[in-house]
Formats: C-alpha cells, structure tokens, sequence
C-alpha cells in the first residue's frame, strides 16, 4: 500500500511536515525572519544539531531563505519564501480542524 503513495504529492507533503519540529519552524518563521537562536529559543527544545539539520531541508526544498548578516560573528537570519507562506492555509485549515473535533479531546492528547 506505501508503494501506492510515494507519487502522491499530499502523501510527500505530509512526509515532510512530520518530521519533528518543522511545523514548528514554519510556524515561529509566519511572524516574520529570525535569527539561528532565537527561532531555538521560541520553538523551545530543538536541539542546535536537530534545527540546522530541519533549516537545511526547509531551504534545500526552497520553503526557507537563508541571509547570511554578518561573518563575525557568524549570524543568520531564515525567513519564509512564497512557498512556505502558503502553509499558512494549510496551519489554518488544522487549526479550524482541531477546534471542532479535538476540543474535548485536548486533556487527553497531552
């Protein structure tokens, strides 16, 4: 049944957003740019390793821009391309979703 899905781009879509913390990510980058530590300290517990290795991916597959700011220090700052602002909708559509079926559920999903 897998193989049935690995063409399927809503089957790679949600390959990727399940991945730990890029929910997270996209979400803390829809208020605006960040800096390398201050999208870790926001998103909270993501390791420095873990959050390279997530930036890298969401930039590689064009989610994500990176700016190089400054040399020395190094400092970065990463920012949402067109692409990862229209996950935008699909965060809505989950948030809307969770409202009308989780919300009783909610005590017992923590």
């Amino acid at each position: 049944m897998k193989d049935s899905f690995i063409n399927c781009p809503a089957y790679n879509a949600i390959q990727l957003l399940q991945e730990k913390w890029v929910m997270h990510i996209v979400r803390s980058l829809l208020d605006g740019p960040k800096g390398f530590n201050e999208l870790g300290r926001e998103i909270g517990g993501c390791n420095p390793t873990t959050l390279a290795q997530r930036l890298e991916r969401l930039e590689e597959l064009g989610l994500i821009d990176k700016t190089v700011c400054s040399l020395m220090p190094p400092k970065s700052s990463y920012s949402l391309t067109s692409a990862g602002q229209a996950l935008q909708k699909v965060i809505d559509a989950i948030h809307v979703w969770a409202q009308d079926h989780l919300e009783d559920a909610a005590v017992s999903l923590t």
